[in-house]
């Protein structure tokens, strides 16, 4: 009688692997603030973290390839004039970040090709609505120039970036301090996690609540929820004893977790990271030198633990990597840029596979960066489905910067960079098309020579 011991799964082997020395952003003052965000955000161009700042607040942003010590002179974003307290760039133009601060405001910020040069004072465009401090950034996954802030005023707002204006306010559901708030898939429903120990899912142009859960963890410290495949919640918290869970919930049937996991006693807040490609949700404590991974399935207990990846020194912060910015010859399938007290380290996760070859079953079509709706649309009733690339030849981020227009605050893309980059991948295709015909000609003739000389 044959038994099934190990439950098989080729995220099994998982390793995580910190880059070379050299490989770090080295000599940064990495921010103080004890504020539970991410203090990183990170794109195939430019890593930004938040840092330490005298009068107001800042943020550092370097170009990939900036690595070892930087310098002290090296420019940042200093617009604004308290802390800043969490910064996301955008998935749809990877030149443009939102940051949000003490100062009650959010700010939008085009960064220059090849990185700052010169201190950067004036936002592309600010936006005023809330009252207290601005903690928590999302950008909409699939329309574009649409983002949702969060602040200490317990108020949601999400903006039309592009006309500066505040669309859809809510501010009479939550009681009290918001931990954490995302969007779906592909963006038509928010979650939000609140002080209130209250889960709480919104149509966000309705500002309605679809569904809630009081008490998804019993412990009074913060809770954090995304969305995981097939519409599922997975919260971070903590237990009346204070012990840190891991929980799973569909939000058709909140009654009871499908599944709720005791991790260990640490005070430090779990920042959840999800890959819908791969189903691996990435747990990262903040002031916890160590990163657990869990893949997310149908089969009961649903929250598999697969490894954990382990460090000597405490992390203050974590920027996770889009998809697209992966080195997928390496079989890289995520990779974290952890912040220390002064420096800023690389961590890459692996799939050991033997083979050189396009691994396809760990790189199926992930978003890619076009948006699928316009702000106006979106927020007239139009969902977008998020639309999908291959990453077998490696994403290739464009040269071509995407131009920004600002006339009287309106921020838009124009779609002339999209036009370029299909005419330049013709042209490309033309190309390749050459070379293996002339490759087919060489090898013919190389044929030929050889009969020729065996005669």
């Amino acid at each position: 009688m044959s038994r099934k011991v190990v439950r098989t799964s080729k995220f099994r082997h998982v390793f995580g692997q910190a880059v070379k020395a050299d490989q770090c952003y080295d000599d940064i003052r990495i921010s103080q603030m004890t504020w539970d965000s991410n203090f990183c955000s990170v794109n195939p161009k430019f890593v930004a973290m938040i840092v330490d700042a005298s009068g107001g607040g800042a943020f550092i942003v370097l170009p990939l390839s900036k690595t070892g010590r930087i310098d002290m002179s090296q420019p940042t974003v200093c617009g604004h004039t308290g802390p800043v307290l969490d910064i996301e760039f955008c998935p749809h133009n990877d030149n443009i970040i939102a940051s949000g601060s003490e100062d009650c405001s959010v700010m939008i910020w085009e960064i220059p090709e090849g990185g700052l040069i010169s201190p950067l004072k004036d936002p592309v465009v600010k936006l005023d609505g809330h009252s207290k401090r601005v903690g928590i950034l999302s950008w909409h996954p699939t329309a574009h120039n649409v983002l949702m802030s969060a602040g200490c005023d317990n108020v949601v707002i999400l903006w039309n970036v592009a006309r500066g204006e505040s669309v859809v306010r809510i501010d009479s559901v939550h009681t009290d301090l918001i931990y954490s708030a995302c969007w779906n898939r592909n963006g038509s429903q928010i979650l939000t996690a609140c002080k209130d120990k209250k889960l709480r899912v919104f149509d966000p142009r309705k500002g309605t609540v679809i569904s809630e859960k009081d008490k998804a963890h019993e412990g009074s410290r913060p809770i954090r929820a995304v969305f995981v495949s097939d519409g599922k919640i997975l919260t971070t918290g903590f237990s009346r004893m204070s012990e840190r869970q891991v929980a799973l919930w569909d939000p058709n049937n909140f009654a009871e977790p499908l599944t709720l996991q005791e991790l260990d006693t640490s005070s430090g807040v779990l920042l959840p990271f999800f890959d819908p490609d791969t189903g691996v949700v990435y747990l990262c404590g903040k002031g916890d030198s160590s990163i657990r991974y869990f893949e997310v399935t149908d089969e009961a207990p649903y929250v598999h633990y697969l490894s954990m990846y382990s460090s000597k020194e405490s992390q203050k912060g974590m920027g996770y990597m889009p998809k697209r910015g992966l080195e997928v010859n390496k079989c890289e399938i995520a990779r974290f840029y952890k912040l220390h007290e002064r420096k800023c380290e690389p961590i890459v996760m692996t799939v050991p596979r033997k083979s050189d070859l396009f691994q396809e079953d760990l790189y199926p079509d992930t978003i890619g960066p076009e948006p699928s709706v316009e702000a106006d649309d979106w927020f007239a009733g139009k969902d977008g489905e998020p639309i999908l690339i291959s990453l077998k030849d490696g994403f290739v981020a464009t040269t071509k910067n995407k131009e920004f227009k600002v006339i009287k605050s309106l921020m838009a893309t124009t779609s002339s960079s999209s036009n370029n980059r299909q005419s330049d991948s013709g042209e490309v295709q033309a190309l390749q098309n050459e070379v293996k015909e002339l490759r087919e000609i060489v090898e013919q003739l190389t044929k030929r020579v050889s009969q020729l000389e065996s005669k």
